[in-house]
């Protein structure tokens, strides 16, 4: 039996990573912890099901009434290193990383220090452990590696789909020969302004943003995936994870999003993973890595499919092409790239700007000069720095 701590209880992949545990065999998890924001309320109906021995919250004036909605007594934990605490809890096997934006860093960051597996739905803590790694070592290297040094499973599902199909034998504990393969392409909706004209998306609001035409995601991934920021996000995931360059990853128009990623490999033959678009099936998988359990999502039904791709718009989408120089650079304008565009969007939500203008103050922000050596003080610095750029421009 894994204990299993969720980081983002409350959240979108956080309710469905627990919709997963709830589904599965009664031996097979043990929910040991569950960390939110400040959703006291769900948070408590979580914990009164599934009885984790730590029950953990950011915001402390959410305490009193956490504790009221309980009916049991768990150890509860209260505020910013709530996440940290449930993560590098010494008892819990797996980490289930579903905390929105880079607030998910530093309790990565630990839960990997001690010795953890982490189920991993954050770009951005991924992409700013890259960094580090880039500072600290010479050349590309995998995150992902053999699976006896196995620590990080991708659950985002372009990320997941990647890994199942370039993973080798997981049995027989082998793992994929990077040499064998030309590229990746990563499948992209397109989201909901694909075919808008590029003069009618100054007018789009955060409501027009929020409606995604396939996937159900928290606010900030779904206005990342109406801007394609989350594809951008994803480009800079891919290259740490499975430690490949700019020109070994490719973008596409995918409106279905049935075909989650593709592997092209040097002799010209591609293998691509479909199902339905669910992310409880990449959410499985990661829990139950190496090995797979009966499917929880609907089967793909081909007798009525029609798939098709497109090249990605780069002027009217901008984000790509920022997301590829960051990647080139490899160090600080990932971070900021990263922490940049999260301010953007929150001024987006916020009122404070317009929706063209996210990619604008990123590319804005990219353009500043920042400390070139990197740790995890300074990553947090860049991020800082980052945020007040994005902030400062004026157009």
């Amino acid at each position: 039996m894994k204990n299993i701590a969720v980081l983002g209880s409350t959240g979108s992949i956080g309710r469905q990573t627990l919709d997963v545990i709830r589904q599965s065999d009664e031996e097979q998890f043990s929910v040991f912890a569950l960390c939110a924001d400040s959703n006291a309320e769900l948070l408590a109906e979580q914990a009164n099901e599934f009885k984790p021995s730590v029950v953990s919250i950011a915001h402390a004036n959410k305490y009193q009434e956490l504790k009221d909605r309980l009916n049991y007594s768990p150890d509860i934990v209260v505020g910013n290193n709530a996440a940290n605490l449930c993560g590098g809890h010494e008892k819990v096997d797996l980490v289930v990383n579903a905390v929105s934006g880079v607030a998910g860093f530093k309790a990565v960051s630990l839960a990997l220090y001690k010795g953890k597996i982490i189920a991993s739905a954050n770009k951005e803590s991924i992409i700013y452990l890259h960094s580090l790694r880039n500072a600290l070592e010479s050349g590309t290297s995998p995150m992902i590696t053999a699976n006896d040094s196995l620590r990080i499973i991708p659950i985002d599902s372009e990320q997941s789909a990647i890994f199942q199909l370039i993973e080798g034998d997981p049995e027989n504990n082998s793992i994929f020969d990077r040499s064998s393969i030309e590229n990746i392409i990563l499948t992209a909706s397109g989201g909901p302004f694909y075919n808008t004209p590029i003069e009618d998306m100054k007018h789009i609001t955060v409501n027009d943003a929020l409606k995604h035409p396939t996937w159900s995601m928290g606010k900030k991934i779904t206005i990342d995936s109406a801007t394609l920021f989350n594809k951008g996000l994803e480009i800079l995931e891919a290259a740490a994870l499975f430690g490949l360059g700019a020109d070994k990853i490719e973008v596409v128009i995918h409106p279905q999003s049935v075909v989650h990623s593709m592997v092209r490999f040097v002799d010209g033959n591609v293998k691509a993973l479909l199902s339905v678009p669910d992310m409880r099936g990449a959410i499985q998988y990661a829990l139950t890595y190496p090995k797979r359990r009966k499917r929880i999502i609907d089967r793909l039904d081909f007798s009525n499919l029609n798939l098709s791709f497109l090249a990605p718009d780069y002027k009217k989408f901008p984000a790509l092409c920022l997301a590829y120089e960051a990647l080139r650079e490899g160090r600080v304008l990932p971070v900021v790239y990263t922490a940049a565009n999260e301010k953007a969007v929150e001024m987006f939500v916020n009122g404070q700007t317009g929706f063209l203008d996210i990619a604008k103050r990123v590319e804005y922000a990219m353009g500043k000069s920042y400390c070139n050596k990197i740790s995890p003080d300074a990553i947090i610095e860049i991020d800082k720095l980052a945020r007040a750029y994005a902030a400062e421009w004026k157009g």
